[in-house]
């Protein structure tokens, strides 16, 4: 009988197999090369990654950091305004107090010149003159005393009555406070 031979590609016999194992070899080494290829690509992804990352923490840092600076000299900024507008107030303030002291100083020399009108129209001899000589007398004192002690010098002096004479310094601020109450209530 004659031998036949046919060509099986998944024997191991022949020059079939040593194609068969150096293609495998040659797909190893292809695969290996790609494996490290690819971890080559993702080494230097990582880096580049890392590096962005460092370039945004710098950057949102740096940014940080200026609106920081910006909102330390912006209330620098609201406190020197604050300064301003205080000051402005206290001079402000001031300036009321002097024009409030200067009207009651006119008030004062418009009060004594009137004591005087009503001293030189009025009699000056019998009881009528003399009552109205003290009327004029006491309209002249009062007048004085607001044109020189002001506004300002007649809060002091009402501060020591009340500190000189506290209980019928109350007993006064009651009454007026009924006086006033049963005014109002009608």
């Amino acid at each position: 009988m004659a031998s036949s031979t046919t060509f099986n590609p998944y024997s191991k016999e022949g020059k079939g197999s040593e194609h068969t194992d150096k293609a495998k070899d040659a797909g190893n080494e292809a695969l290996n090369k790609t494996k490290e290829a690819g971890k080559d690509v993702m080494g230097k992804a990582k880096e580049a990654g890392s590096e962005a990352l460092s370039k945004v923490k710098d950057a949102g840092s740096e940014a940080l950091s200026k609106v920081k600076d910006a909102s330390t000299d912006a209330m620098g900024k609201a406190r020197e305004a604050a300064g301003a507008v205080g000051e402005m107030a206290t001079h402000a303030a001031s300036a009321v107090g002097q024009k409030a002291d200067d009207l009651t100083s006119t008030a004062g020399h418009e009060i004594r010149g009137w004591g005087d009108n009503l001293s030189q129209h009025s009699p000056r001899e019998g009881i009528a003159g003399a009552a109205s000589q003290a009327v004029a007398d006491t309209i002249k004192g009062g007048g004085r005393y607001l044109e020189e002690a002001k506004l300002s010098g007649m809060a002091q002096d009402v501060e020591q009555i009340v500190k000189s004479h506290p209980i019928p310094s109350l007993l006064i601020c009651f009454g007026v406070a009924f006086c006033l109450g049963r005014a109002l209530k009608d």
